[in-house]
């Protein structure tokens, strides 16, 4: 593999072409997806629905768009239409009359191999009620006291990574960044700002 630009020619204007090719489908591990998308649209609504309920208290963001709002927020997911994506999306994360609650957030830790688990790469997801601002305080919530408060051990400053980073679509996210405007600017489609955790050294 080498990098490409997006002025690179290639098919469809993507640089690769993947192509998956499997035998003996993991049915004790994995839900085999349906020819039609059926199964992997539920799942992006459900998680869509969840992030909706976590902001607001309710999920009538979600549930109250018109079915035609609803297929084509899906289909610019499918499409990669960021503009069709983002005129409904914006509706769901800027909600009119209803105060930020939670941000949803999902923190995703790598795990060591074990004596039980002897197999490396798999990942612990951290989840956890998580204001827009600190508790009792109108002080907002940075990314330094949200991982401070959740993970202590890895994060043992509010300001500076000292054992641990964070990384959000794929950069390192500044620990003095709010919380809340992590969420209205990089969540991820599905509503979510999903976080790993990467080892400094």
């Amino acid at each position: 593999m080498q990098d490409r630009s997006p002025t690179d020619e290639a098919e469809d204007g993507l640089p690769w072409r993947l192509t998956l090719h499997f035998a003996d489908w993991p049915e004790e591990t994995l839900v085999r997806p349906d020819a039609e998308g059926t199964m992997l649209h539920d799942a992006y609504i459900n998680s869509v629905k969840e992030a909706d309920f976590l902001r607001n208290g309710t999920a009538k963001g979600i549930m109250s768009l018109s079915k035609a709002d609803s297929t084509n927020m899906w289909n610019a997911v499918q499409e990669h239409d960021f503009d069709a994506f983002n005129t409904i999306s914006r509706r769901l994360l800027y909600a009119q009359g209803a105060p930020l609650r939670h941000i949803p957030l999902k923190i995703y830790l790598p795990s060591s191999p074990t004596a039980s688990e002897p197999t490396s790469g798999h990942l612990r997801v951290v989840q956890s009620l998580t204001t827009p601002s600190l508790p009792n305080s109108r002080d907002l919530q940075t990314l330094g006291t949200v991982l401070h408060t959740l993970l202590p051990t890895l994060f043992p400053s509010r300001r500076t990574p000292i054992l641990a980073k964070a990384v959000l679509h794929g950069t390192v996210v500044p620990m003095s960044a709010p919380i809340e405007d992590l969420m209205r600017t990089a969540a991820y489609l599905d509503g979510w700002v999903h976080l790993g955790v990467v080892m400094i050294g």
